[in-house]
């Protein structure tokens, strides 16, 4: 069975994002831009700290109507974003995706 990983990467304006990947290789989670690698890198610790909590998650409305979630941490700060989904079941699943693979121990750095 596949898990999950995490894809860290560099973006054209110099800044670090990462996106947590399903074991069906489907991104579940982005991450905001960091300015340094080491900040991004301490993000993906936080979401595979914080994945677990079920507490931790809010799913929200977007202005069309759809429905996305938010990861938080303990400080309350969003430490990544879904994508959208028609409907909030859908929502809820993809939560129960990010708990299961948010602590992957498995970072593939693409910086370079």
């Amino acid at each position: 069975m596949a898990h999950g990983h995490y894809d860290l990467k560099k973006a054209k304006n110099g800044q670090f994002h990462f996106n947590l990947k399903a074991g069906n290789g489907e991104i579940i989670l982005s991450s905001e831009m960091y300015a340094s690698k080491a900040s991004a890198e301490n993000g993906i610790a936080s979401v595979q700290a914080n994945s677990p909590n079920e507490q931790a998650y809010e799913i929200k409305p977007s202005k069309d109507g759809q429905h996305y979630f938010v990861l938080k941490a303990k400080n309350h700060q969003v430490i990544g974003v879904s994508e959208m989904y028609h409907a909030t079941s859908d929502a809820k699943k993809g939560v129960l995706s990010v708990i299961k693979n948010g602590p992957s121990t498995d970072i593939r750095d693409l910086t370079n």
